[in-house]
Formats: C-alpha cells, sequence, structure tokens
C-alpha cells in the first residue's frame, strides 16, 4: 500500500491595496481569493501557487502550516 503524504497548504493574507497596481497583479489577487486587506485564505503548496505568490510577494504575507 502506497504511503499517502499529507497536502502541505499555505496561509497566504492581503497586507496592502491594490490601488495603483498592475491589472495582472490585480487579477492573481482575485485568482488567489483575495480582495480586501487582513483576508486570509489556505492554498495548496504547489509550484503554481507559489509562482502566483511571487508576482504579488509586496502584497501578501505568506506562512507554511
Amino acid at each position: 500500500m502506497p504511503k499517502v503524504e499529507s497536502k502541505k497548504t499555505l496561509k497566504v493574507t492581503q497586507v496592502k491595496s491594490t490601488i495603483g497596481c498592475p491589472a495582472d497583479q490585480i487579477k492573481t489577487i482575485k485568482a488567489l481569493g483575495l480582495g480586501k486587506i487582513n483576508r486570509t485564505v489556505e492554498q495548496v503548496d504547489n509550484p503554481a501557487v507559489r509562482g502566483m505568490i511571487f508576482k504579488i510577494k509586496h502584497l501578501v504575507k505568506v506562512e507554511e502550516i
């Protein structure tokens, strides 16, 4: 029987406003499920999500769970 690994998750919190940001960064915030300051979401830790977070790293705070 294969060993089942628990999926790692990331806790992403928006800490800055998107006012004045380029449209692609605003769309990335929306795609992650954010949009308001202090809103927090949990996302699966994978390369796609990491890339999205890297693009908006100046707007969010990330914690590994």
